[in-house]
């Protein structure tokens, strides 16, 4: 999914803002890789078993798969307006 991320990212992020729309999304990436180790653990933890979460894990890939078909919409470069005085 973070491949797929990074080629909607570079195709629609203004040309002004790339580096800071990519820094947003690797933030965002580095997270999930933080906190998604640590729900497993608890869950485990207090369940005892792998089952739940697995779902969790299934549960949060297909939702960011649902999200790229069903929000992402029509993928084009935003364009910024000049700044007006």
């Amino acid at each position: 999914m973070t491949g797929l991320g990074w080629a909607v990212i570079s195709d629609i992020a203004p040309k002004e803002l790339m580096g800071i729309t990519g820094g947003i999304f690797n933030f965002s990436s580095n997270m999930a890789g933080v906190i998604t180790p640590v729900v497993v653990g608890d869950i485990i933890g207090r369940t005892d078993s792998f089952f739940y979460a697995l779902a969790y894990v299934g549960a949060a890939a297909l939702l960011g798969a649902l999200s790229y078909v069903f929000l992402l919409g029509d993928v084009k470069r935003i364009v910024l307006l000049p700044e007006t005085r």
